[in-house]
């Protein structure tokens, strides 16, 4: 088969082979899949060898091709059908992405395994391996699994959900942060016990487990990529539920310029990352890039004369010239306990994954108290409230004044798409009350084309507020102030909150003013 190329040089490229051969060249973009006409055509030969039909008459069709030479895959399905094709040029991404809308992820997968007898389809016995993309690899259900994994990598996916429901498998894809269901064949659901028995074997899980959540992982190579999975295993009311989490190590560079600071935010940062002790915390929710941001400062300051350690669950990356430690709590190495280990040996500088109770919020104080600088991450709403966090888990109040530096609160909102976004004038009515002042006479919002597959967003960035502690914030602090005082001070002293630095984002077009009011709503922000 041909190689497919990539988006942007995608359709030049199938005009060019195209006309190397005289034949037509279609662009499938806008085109409707004709489901009756799709199912006089054996299903696994089209995935196969990507081909589509897309009209009939009479006893002829035309059918869409990626690979004009490919004349032997043309014979058989005319065999099989009894119709003469005439064959048309399209680029082979389009004609993959047809077929999976309209018969489902791993169609023709799933139609292999139905051809299978009862008998054969009860024993399935899934193989383990390592490396993906191999299309010798004899077991559907292997390969089943592998266009599920192979597809979430292709979207940029951060999570893959399966999500077993009564009569039905649902499988949906973290894109960009949003949960996107992906069209499956109805038949799917009788594979569902032996979809998870083939993750569980790739996972180093047992499978005769079936009444306990169990977690493992997944490493794989992917077309020269690496691919590390995070898979969790709970049951649920009608089967066993998975959440997989995809880190490919190909895309993320840990630097602070792949962070992406504005210019002012990232000298201030640049300054407490560099300081010789106390307390710096990233605080956001689940997925909104503080282990990156971690990652990317400890890799800025890392250096010979300089010993770094890390307690973290799970360790997601690992880093050059970093010791790194995994949390373990069945033997009781948790957070709290690692880090008092990890003081004597001798580090300068200690990362914690996250404070979650007292006696680690405790340990990260005393730490920093003692000449060393400890990164970590804490669960707030905003910059503000993790001072008001740590007071409420016991911490005295001078203590927190007197070690805490600084805390940077994070959210990821969907970048536009560079390729679609639509200029507009908004009404000012729809512009947020805080925002009124600057409002422009143009934003952007979401499009849609090939490159962004129609969602009108391709990527995320970051939307970021520093708090600094300074004399005036360690005061409020010991007067046990609360987070809206913390905050208005802040901003009094030139802090940009969440919202503000998600509006010059809008401003400038990198966003929409929809993501923002999303991701950051006003009656959370108290501006």
């Amino acid at each position: 088969m041909i190689a497919p190329v990539s988006n942007t040089d995608n359709l030049q490229s199938v005009r060019q082979l195209a006309a190397r051969f005289g034949m037509l060249c279609i662009d499938l973009e806008q085109h409707t899949v004709d489901l009756q006409l799709l199912q006089q055509f054996p299903v696994q030969d089209l995935f196969r060898e990507s081909v589509l039909p897309l009209s009939r008459n009479g006893n002829r069709a035309v059918v869409a091709v990626a690979d004009p030479l490919n004349l032997t895959a043309l014979q058989e399905i005319t065999v099989r059908t009894g119709l003469y094709l005439d064959p048309v040029v399209a680029a082979p991404e389009q004609i993959q992405r047809l077929l999976k809308n309209a018969l489902g992820l791993g169609g023709g997968t799933v139609q292999e395994l139905m051809a299978m007898s009862k008998e054969e389809i009860d024993t399935l016995q899934a193989v383990a391996g390592d490396e993906i993309g191999d299309a010798s690899q004899a077991s559907s259900v292997v390969k089943l699994v592998n266009e599920l994994l192979l597809e979430a990598i292709e979207q940029k996916a951060s999570d893959i959900h399966i999500e077993p429901e009564e009569g039905d498998l649902q499988i949906r894809f973290r894109v960009d942060g949003m949960l996107q269901i992906q069209p499956m064949p109805a038949e799917i659901q009788r594979f569902r016990a032996a979809i998870v028995s083939r993750l569980k074997i790739m996972a180093r899980m047992n499978i005769a487990e079936k009444r306990l959540p169990q977690d493992g992982r997944i490493r794989l190579t992917v077309r020269g990529r690496e691919v590390d999975i995070r898979v969790s295993v709970i049951p649920m009311l009608h089967g066993e539920g998975v959440v997989m989490r995809l880190l490919d190590k190909s895309r993320n560079s840990l630097s602070l310029q792949a962070v992406r600071f504005p210019p002012e935010l990232q000298q201030n940062w640049q300054k407490l990352i560099h300081r010789p002790h106390g307390l710096i915390l990233v605080t956001g929710p689940t997925g909104s890039g503080k282990t990156t941001t971690l990652y990317s400062s400890l890799c800025e300051i890392r250096r010979p004369d300089l010993k770094i350690i890390t307690i973290e669950d799970p360790v997601e990356y690992n880093l050059q010239q970093i010791s790194q430690i995994q949390v373990q709590s069945q033997i009781g190495l948790n957070f709290a306990a690692g880090l008092r280990s990890i003081l004597r040996h001798d580090p300068d500088v200690v990362l914690i994954g996250e404070i979650r109770d007292p006696e680690t919020a405790t340990s990260a104080i005393q730490a920093s108290m003692t000449g060393h600088l400890v990164f970590s991450t804490i669960h707030t709403n905003d910059a503000a409230s993790t001072f008001t966090r740590l007071v409420d888990m016991g911490i005295e109040p001078y203590l927190v004044a007197s070690t805490l530096q600084g805390v940077l609160a994070q959210r990821l909102v969907r970048r536009l798409c560079p390729h679609c976004r639509i200029p507009y004038t908004p009404e000012a009515e729809h512009i947020p009350e805080d925002c009124r002042l600057t409002a422009p006479q143009q934003l952007w919002k979401a499009g849609g084309c090939r490159e962004c597959r129609g969602s009108g967003y391709n990527g995320r960035i970051a939307i970021f507020e520093l708090l600094t502690t300074g004399s005036r914030i360690r005061s409020l602090c010991m007067q046990r102030a609360d987070a809206v005082e913390i905050q208005n001070e802040a901003i009094r002293q030139g802090m940009q909150s969440l919202r503000q630095n998600g509006w010059q984002r809008v401003l400038v077009g990198e966003t929409s003013l929809d993501e923002l009011i999303r991701v950051c709503p006003l009656e959370t922000a108290d501006d």
